[in-house]
């Protein structure tokens, strides 16, 4: 008897406004086509779960401390990973998640000055697994755009939440953060000039190559 492969797990991270979620739907019907016999799933943070989601329109929404956003953002991660990620790569599934941890440390680390110590603490606790390692995407697409261009996209889209009303410094934080993450771990991360057209970073993400069967 056969064991069942190992899943793949892919993120989508950038600031609001960098274009990542017109993609990732597109993305995901590559990697379906791609890998016929593997299910390809999609899910969000904060979200993915009915819990998640109840929290996701608190987070997005209410005030609240620093430490409490943070404290819930990884709350719901837990129940995330718990009750769809894990499962899902266990069952040998390529798991796309728009978000994921890195967003906590460019949003609440970089953005809103929380201690990367704390981050840490809690990602390690969150994430760690049974054996010992700690549950990390398998590649994370970094859709990377100057604050004031993505500020200049957010205007001409939905009603905002409370991060995207953020200031432009917030932003222009957020993602120098997401730019030390992609730093400390280049194997891990594939940055995207989300400057370009919509065309051009499509033919980006179609030359990505994954290292499954």
């Amino acid at each position: 008897m056969t064991s069942t492969p190992p899943g793949y797990f892919i993120s989508f991270e950038g600031i609001d406004g960098a274009g990542k979620s017109t993609h990732i739907e597109s993305f995901c019907k590559l990697m379906q086509e791609r890998y016929p016999n593997r299910e390809v799933l999609v899910t969000r943070e904060p979200g993915g779960t009915q819990l998640g989601e109840q929290l996701r329109a608190l987070l997005l929404e209410a005030p609240m401390n620093l430490e409490t956003e943070a404290l819930l953002m990884f709350a719901a991660r837990r129940e995330h990973i718990a009750q769809v990620i894990e499962p899902a790569l266990q069952a040998g599934k390529i798991v796309i998640s728009d978000r994921f941890t890195d967003a906590s440390f460019a949003y609440q680390g970089g953005g809103r000055g929380l201690s990367l110590d704390k981050l840490n603490d809690l990602e390690k606790w969150v994430q760690g697994r049974t054996d010992g390692s700690l549950l990390q995407p398998n590649l994370t697409i970094l859709f990377d755009l100057p604050g004031e261009v993505a500020q200049a996209r957010r205007s001409k889209v939905r009603t905002p939440d409370k991060f995207e009303k953020m200031d432009l410094n917030f932003f222009e934080k957020v993602r120098q953060e997401y730019l030390r993450r992609a730093k400390e771990d280049p194997k891990r991360f594939h940055l995207i000039d989300a400057t370009k057209t919509p065309e051009a970073i499509w033919d980006g993400l179609r030359s990505i190559k994954i290292g499954i069967e």
